[in-house]
């Protein structure tokens, strides 16, 4: 038990270091090919910051825990808008550009939906239970290949102005963003696996750990680097971090997996929990629609309906 709180104080430590590290990194990557920032944040910072629950998902699938793979992209997703921009908003206010708004955040919320159908089979068939198979990973699959077709269009025709703002040279912008990825996974697993380890010890579910303390857990890298961002006045990676994580993990680590391995045949949750997860998507797109930006007041608005729903779901667990 010593051990595990020992690396769970390191993997907090190597985190945040990381996180540092990568947000310096990826600027500067988009600095340098003259991208927008939040291109960055869609792409490099969000997929880099996923991996943790990629890695979990995989790992929980071939081994028979759906709830595990479950708990981990809804809490995950809810996690990132909720906690995330709520704790980030605090620091300033986090403006949302006119492209953003009227792309990218309804596209968040357009896959959002249907995984929430996808996941709902009883509603629609009281007959049969609610169950995840592998042509809906492949449905899935087919809504985040759209993303990144939409990606690679701006990427070509959206370039940036040069700033005056220096950058580090390409060969130093790369190896910082990745040796940043590389801290961020390695401290994230570390806290995950001592922090599941102490949870088990305490004899605390495998849905509660998925949905409170592996989904805390593979955040982190999106929280410790949306919370850098922010400080740095990156307000677009910031952004784009939790938009693209969110659109990743429906559509890569939980839809691809389940596409290449099979379905999952129970699903073991109720519709509180994916309920929160889409009202959280329309939140983040009616808050950013009404003033093109997340302001202090909303992002205490986010914590508080966090601090509703993790209070819930730690008591009925």
């Amino acid at each position: 038990m010593v051990l595990n709180v020992f690396l769970l104080v390191i993997g907090f430590i190597i985190l945040i270091k990381g996180a540092d590290i990568f947000v310096d990194g990826a600027s500067s990557v988009a600095g340098n090919f003259k991208v927008s920032k939040m291109l960055i944040g869609l792409t490099i910072v969000a997929f880099g910051t996923s991996a943790p629950e990629f890695a979990v998902s995989v790992k929980s699938l071939l081994s028979g825990n759906g709830d595990i793979v479950l708990g981990n992209v809804i809490g995950s997703n809810i996690l990132n808008i909720l906690l995330i921009l709520g704790v980030s908003s605090l620091f300033h206010s986090l403006n949302v550009k006119n492209n953003t708004v009227k792309k990218e955040l309804p596209i968040t919320l357009l896959i959002t939906t249907l995984f929430v159908v996808l996941l709902s089979d009883h509603l629609f068939d009281n007959k049969i239970p609610n169950a995840f198979t592998r042509s809906d990973g492949f449905v899935l699959l087919l809504f985040f290949s759209v993303f990144i077709y939409y990606l690679i269009a701006m990427a070509r025709n959206k370039i940036e102005e040069q700033s005056k703002e220096k950058y580090m040279s390409i060969g130093k912008a790369f190896a910082y963003t990745i040796g940043g990825i590389v801290m961020i996974v390695l401290g994230s697993n570390f806290v995950v696996d001592s922090a599941s380890f102490i949870a088990s010890s305490l004899g605390v579910s495998e849905k509660l750990i998925s949905l409170t303390i592996i989904a805390l857990g593979t955040s982190l890298p999106e929280l410790v680097t949306s919370i850098t961002a922010t400080r740095k006045g990156e307000y677009d990676i910031a952004i784009g971090n939790v938009v693209g994580s969110n659109i990743f993990n429906i559509g890569i680590v939980i839809g691809l997996p389940v596409a290449i391995f099979g379905g999952i045949s129970h699903i073991n949750f109720n519709v509180i929990d994916l309920i929160v997860m889409l009202v959280s998507a329309l939140l983040l797109f009616i808050f950013s629609y009404n003033d093109h930006k997340i302001s202090k007041r909303e992002g205490i608005i986010f914590l508080l309906l966090f601090v509703i729903y993790y209070s819930y779901i730690i008591y009925i667990g």
